[in-house]
């Protein structure tokens, strides 16, 4: 993964969960994807979600404070050095990533405001968003298959406990939270340029599961959990709960390849969500720049 380069574009962090979500997301971002994106595949599910992304969080944030600091007399000018050179003072640089931007005051003020892994240790993030992004089940009649959906809220459906009287959240049970929300002016934005270039788009919430949904009755029970539930995903909280950590907004966006229920495999149409993941991912750039 390369750290965040030296310039004044923000850095967003994009993860998926197997390459080719990564490479048609590449594709979409274009030739320049590098200029701003870093796009990691984390592997299948919320636990790898969550741990691939604090992971490239922490390593993008200490490798910036490492940069920014006051260098030793001995250490080489990574501004005139050569790679080589640069390699040798943070190794993370010897995969050919540059120099992370200096977060400026009003960004370093947000982070230091925002409680999470980076509280009190004088690190800021190096990246300014962080988005789940992937191929997905949608719910009939909310997110037809080979479209496309920008979440408001990211649930873990699943985390909670069973009860004579049905399922009980994490939140019932009081121990924690099961939903993160998205970045709301930035999903109502993406959401708008997608529908204006002519894609069929929803929003609503995302639901995460661990395993994904393959009967009526499972479907229709997430439904009753989730009632404004768009896609069904299985690394969206993940992704989304280690961005809160870092005090980073998060975003979920999903192809769609099946409606969620009964598990009907030659009824999939992955390349058409893979395609749609490719058309969001270049106009997600436009929007981030504009």
């Amino acid at each position: 993964m390369n750290v965040p380069t030296a310039s004044r574009v923000p850095r967003v962090l994009i993860v998926t969960a197997v390459d080719a979500e990564k490479e048609a997301i590449l594709r979409g971002l274009g030739d320049k994807a590098a200029d701003m994106f870093d796009v990691i595949a984390a592997g299948v599910g919320p636990a790898s979600a969550a741990a691939g992304t604090a992971a490239a969080l922490a390593l993008a944030a200490a490798s910036a404070s490492r940069l920014k600091a006051p260098a030793v007399a001995s250490a080489p000018d990574l501004a005139t050095a050569p790679p080589s050179d640069a390699a040798a003072v943070d190794p993370a640089l010897a995969q050919g990533a540059t120099a992370p931007e200096q977060p400026d005051a009003a960004q370093a003020s947000a982070a230091s405001t925002t409680p999470g892994l980076l509280a009190g240790t004088g690190l800021t993030s190096a990246y300014t968003l962080v988005v789940s992004a992937g191929i997905g089940g949608g719910f009939p009649g909310v997110a037809d298959v080979g479209s496309l959906v920008v979440a408001d809220a990211m649930v873990a459906a699943d985390l909670g406990s069973q009860a004579p009287d049905g399922f009980l959240s994490v939140d019932e049970l009081g121990f924690g939270s099961s939903q993160v929300q998205a970045d709301a002016a930035l999903a109502v934005r993406l959401r708008d340029a997608l529908k204006r270039a002519g894609h069929a788009v929803s929003g609503g919430t995302a639901v995460t599961v661990s395993t994904a949904t393959g009967t009526a009755e499972t479907a229709a029970e997430l439904l009753c959990r989730v009632p404004d539930a768009a896609a069904e995903g299985m690394e969206g909280f993940g992704v989304a709960t280690a961005a809160q950590q870092f005090g980073v907004p998060a975003l979920e966006l999903r192809g769609i390849s099946n409606a969620v229920g009964p598990r009907d495999r030659d009824a999939w149409r992955i390349k058409d969500a893979l395609d749609a993941l490719q058309a969001a991912s270049s106009i997600l750039r436009e929007v981030l720049t504009s």
